[in-house]
């Protein structure tokens, strides 16, 4: 009886796997595998969008996989299993949880997989094979050394508001957030954690799934606490364009400084329109390509990747010394979804 549960248990594992989003066989060439943290957010619909096209050119068959939401820990347990029952030869994969997937990526990489992780490393780092991402830490460096220029002698008493992405804390998360705050010039307690206690300048913080209408609805449960706010640091776009809703409707949008870090183009609007000061732009297309063409080498040759930075940029039409940034019209050239 055991014995038969297990096995059950396992084809459940899988069918959940395979349910959560599939992408077509494009050849009978070694599978490689992509699993990211949903299939609505742009930022993954354009990783998911580089994966299957630089797979098509190499020859390989691509299987793309998703979490039902931000923090689906278990749907992306299954992918990894789905994956190595199908013989995958690579995995990319972006962690929901950086520590609790990490037994699972182990057992891929003793089965002989290569697992390189995107966007968000896990932890520790070396639990994968390669992580071709953004600097996070950079990328929320960036936004905080704006907007501590932009405020002048008034960042000194700003009150903050951070619209953070889940309650455990993945890799992404915290150091997008500690970046924020060491480029806004407040010292960090825990490099791996953050907490409002971290300044008493933090009046408000609140998880948002980066999410537009996570974004709203952390920043009405902030304003009820905290209904002057100066700064808004934002985990990703859509966060920040819930925020900034939440404090439209509240009549306190203006004066208040937003931040945020993803690049996508409709992010970039919102910079055009005013709604966010700046952001810190990511390029998933060139992960997930770069990624595909690590894997391929890999089958060929057996060469392990290396660690690589793709690349982070300041996108503003408010420049400030110091900071290097790029104006709203490049980032337009730049963006995705």
């Amino acid at each position: 009886m055991p014995k038969i549960s297990g096995i059950l248990t396992s084809v459940a594992a899988a069918a959940v796997a395979l349910a959560l989003t599939s992408a077509p066989s494009y050849a009978d060439g070694p599978i490689v595998g992509l699993i990211t943290k949903t299939n609505t957010n742009p930022f993954f619909v354009k990783m998911k969008q580089g994966f299957e096209a630089k797979a098509k050119e190499l020859g390989l068959t691509p299987q793309a996989y998703a979490g039902k939401a931000d923090g689906d820990n278990d749907g992306q347990v299954a992918a990894i299993e789905a994956l190595m029952a199908a013989g995958a030869k690579g995995i990319l994969l972006v962690p929901s949880d950086s520590t609790a997937i990490v037994p699972t990526v182990e057992k891929a990489r003793k089965a002989g997989i290569l697992v390189i992780t995107l966007d968000t490393p896990l932890d520790p780092i070396t639990a994968a094979d390669a992580n071709f991402a953004t600097d996070n830490f950079k990328a929320g460096e960036l936004i905080g050394q704006w907007a501590k220029a932009t405020l002048g002698d008034k960042a000194a008493t700003a009150k903050i508001a951070t619209l953070d992405l889940a309650p455990n804390e993945p890799t992404v998360d915290y150091l997008r957030h500690n970046g924020f705050l060491s480029g806004f010039g407040i010292p960090v307690k825990d490099q791996k954690h953050y907490a409002m206690g971290d300044s008493p300048q933090i009046v408000g913080s609140d998880v948002t799934a980066g999410s537009d209408e996570g974004g709203r609805k952390a920043m009405e449960k902030i304003l009820q606490k905290a209904p002057e706010i100066n700064v808004v640091y934002a985990i990703n776009e859509p966060a920040a364009d819930g925020g900034y809703a939440a404090l439209k409707a509240a009549g306190k949008e203006k004066g208040v400084l937003v931040v945020a870090v993803d690049g996508g183009c409709n992010g970039i609007k919102s910079v055009k329109q005013g709604a966010i000061g700046a952001t810190s732009q990511q390029y998933p297309l060139l992960m997930a390509s770069d990624g595909v063409e690590a894997i391929a080498e890999y089958i060929k040759s057996g060469k392990k990747p290396v660690s690589i930075d793709t690349g982070e940029k300041l996108v503003t039409d408010h420049p400030v010394p110091g900071v290097p940034s790029i104006s709203v019209d490049e980032g337009m050239k730049l963006c995705w979804g």
